[in-house]
């Protein structure tokens, strides 16, 4: 079985003249227009510890280091962005200063009620309100970086979005991939309705030594729940119940259409800087061809193949705030008729400036 971390086409340039040239291009950019200048500082430091023995659906196993992202930037006006950088990851334990480098380059519109993004760009601005049913937490440790193009439309009732991201570039070692995907959400008072879904191509690699099925995997879910915001300070309550439903198949196999369907409950409570938090997921198992491709064909978490699944997270909130979000959270797995646990420690910075008008 293939580590859940290791997710095939990964876009990285390593840190030798690729990183140099890159430094180069956005010095020269920044001082060559007479536009604002800008910069940004992020870090993300991560610790995962998953206690997952002797379970036949996900792996034990500890994931830790940290994402170094220096960005400069040119602005025309509030609208109008371009963005340069490189997000450098460090695993805690290795030998090197730097393990990958995922390059940052991409071009941002943002006036209201549109946002439009292209090229490579965090993943999190698109999928950060994405379940762990269609994404795992490991994605943002060593996948950051979307590779394609995102537009949204938002207003204070609630947004819609629709994205692309190209995962792989066909060769003889990696198989041609992409994502399409569209969420969204709309707020009536303290009711919300949202949905969340992807169609996923992978196909086979370049001249395939062993003819290899073409994969097409579809996801979404759709839920109806409450959020009472800040109404309730210092309390916060939230909670939703939705439909899953799925579907895929092996063409060269000629499995037709499978389809997979469930529900998923989740609910959320924070009194000032201590929260709980339960998903809750009972249907059919998802992933069909989990022991085929592992988590190059399927992104979200393997849990999700059981036909019952239950997550407790305590969470606590060192510190929050627009700059730094530190965060622990301690899950427990309900799970195989066995109770697992998982340990994270999560923190994140974001710093910016300008340098001349």
């Amino acid at each position: 079985m293939k580590r859940e971390t290791d997710l095939s086409g990964l876009y990285y340039i390593p840190f030798r003249r690729e990183l140099i040239t890159l430094a180069l291009t956005m010095l020269t950019f920044s001082s060559g227009f007479s536009q604002e200048a800008f910069w940004n500082a992020r870090l993300f430091s991560f610790f995962d510890n998953t206690e997952f023995g002797r379970s036949e659906l996900k792996i034990p196993q500890t994931m830790a280091g940290v994402l170094v992202v220096p960005e400069l930037g040119l602005r025309r006006d509030t609208v109008h962005k371009l963005h340069f950088g490189a997000s450098m990851l460090h695993e805690f334990g290795s030998v090197n200063v730097i393990d990958k480098v995922y390059p940052e380059a991409y071009y941002s519109y943002d006036r209201q009620p549109v946002r439009f993004l292209m090229g490579a760009f965090p993943r999190e601005i698109a999928l950060d309100n994405y379940p762990r049913l269609f994404f795992q937490d490991s994605l943002s440790y060593y996948r950051p970086m979307m590779n394609g193009m995102f537009v949204e439309y938002r207003r204070r009732g609630g947004y819609f979005n629709l994205w692309l991201d190209w995962t792989g570039r066909q060769s003889a070692t990696v198989h041609e991939a992409f994502f399409i995907g569209m969420s969204g959400r709309y707020n009536l008072g303290i009711f919300n309705v949202k949905h969340f879904g992807y169609y996923y191509h992978f196909a086979a690699k370049l001249n395939p030594v062993i003819e290899e099925a073409l994969h097409d995997n579809g996801l979404m879910l759709t839920s109806a729940g409450f959020d009472f915001g800040d109404r309730l300070l210092p309390f916060r309550l939230e909670a939703d119940a939705g439909w899953v439903f799925g579907l895929e198949r092996a063409r060269a196999d000629n499995t037709g259409w499978l389809t997979f369907s469930g529900i998923m409950m989740n609910t959320k409570a924070m009194f000032r800087f201590i929260g709980f938090k339960n998903s809750f997921y009972a249907g059919n198992g998802l992933m069909k061809f989990y022991t085929d491709h592992g988590s190059d064909l399927y992104w979200g978490d393997p849990v999700y193949r059981a036909k019952i699944s239950d997550r407790a997270d305590v969470l606590i909130d060192f510190m929050k705030n627009k700059n730094i979000d530190l965060e622990l959270t301690y899950s427990f797995h309900f799970l195989e008729g066995r109770v697992y646990n998982e340990q994270m420690l999560k923190l994140k910075i974001d710093l910016g400036g300008n340098f001349r008008k």
